[in-house]
């Protein structure tokens, strides 16, 4: 079975997915990008849209809740190339982000509870680009509001390939049980395949998440403290020769900060007229978004965190790093 990586906002950039697809990840997904903003021109919003040499197939996800910004938006990301054919392998509609700013917006989870208009912006989406398209939401808005049949029907009516479902309820954020009965139920009434997602944290989970029938699983803030999360649900050897499977945190470490600065300058030399953060500057953000959470119940982890949450330059970090490597 495939495992795939979650778009998740403000972790899912190109080196991160790169790191994952070392570690087993099938396919990952971009942040989620603004069709508002690529829309109106907001240019920082396509470096959301860059990727990297060396990662496995990459879907993009778009959020909004406007037809002509999402069809404008499919567009925009179905004409980017690689160079050697289209960019991403899939497009993705988000209506299960829980966030209140994003649900503010009509967008995202708020998409919930308005199937009709999930099905005009897929609808869209379709009309404008040849990638697949699908669907990412939520079982309802709470308990007892159960409407993801509907929102399935709507995706389907609208030509879409697939559908990503959270087995939560968007009143639930991203915490308390999973409703894996309505999971199965949904995976039994459409003919659309499904992609679960929620909480994989352990082979057991994935197994359970199986015995749904879903077609592939999906794995979010797990792979965040431990990319290699996915070799481990696919069953591979952790002492085989594949990449990164055997690293320890400090080589994980180093290895995303080389990808992290690779990936800086590609977006300094690709867009030289846009502000990109300075070499120091931009190390030391991604480290403390991503690199203290490697060393998560290593011994000293507390302090080790609060070194990384003062790291100012590349050198700082380096200095952090070394004293992690014995």
């Amino acid at each position: 079975m495939k495992i795939v990586l979650a778009p998740l906002a403000e972790f899912t950039d190109a080196p991160f997915r790169r790191l994952c697809g070392e570690f087993g990840a099938d396919c990952t997904y971009t942040e989620m990008v603004s069709a508002a903003a690529l829309f109106h021109g907001h240019h920082p919003t396509r470096h959301l849209m860059e990727t990297m040499p060396g990662e496995v197939p990459v879907a993009c996800q778009l959020f909004g809740a406007n037809e002509d910004e999402i069809a404008y938006s499919a567009r925009e990301a179905t004409n980017l190339s690689n160079g050697d054919g289209p960019r991403f392998c899939e497009l993705n509609l988000n209506a299960g982000c829980p966030m209140p700013r994003i649900m503010r917006s009509g967008a995202g989870a708020k998409l919930v509870t308005n199937p009709e208009l999930v099905y005009r912006l897929l609808k869209a989406m379709v009309d404008n680009t040849n990638l697949p398209v699908t669907l990412k939401t939520r079982l309802g808005p709470r308990h007892g509001e159960n409407v993801v049949c509907e929102l399935a029907d709507a995706a389907e009516r609208a030509g879409a390939k697939g559908l990503i479902v959270h087995a939560r309820y968007t009143s639930q954020m991203h915490g308390g049980p999973l409703d894996l009965e309505a999971l199965a139920n949904l995976v039994g009434r459409t003919r659309l395949p499904v992609i679960g997602n929620g909480s994989i944290k352990t082979v057991a989970d994935a197994a359970e998440m199986a015995a749904t029938g879903v077609s592939a699983i999906m794995v979010g803030r797990s792979a965040l403290r431990d990319p290699a999360i996915f070799a481990r649900l696919k069953g591979q050897d952790p002492d085989s020769s594949a990449p990164s499977q055997a690293l320890s945190p400090y080589e994980t470490a180093v290895r995303h900060l080389g990808y992290i600065i690779e990936f800086r300058q590609m977006l300094a030399s690709k867009f030289p007229e846009d502000h990109i953060l300075d070499e120091d500057m931009f190390v030391a953000l991604k480290a403390r978004t991503h690199l203290f959470r490697y060393f998560s119940g290593v011994p000293g982890a507390a302090a080790l965190r609060k070194r990384f949450n003062a790291v100012r330059t590349r050198a700082e970090l380096m200095d952090v790093l070394a004293t992690t490597a014995g």
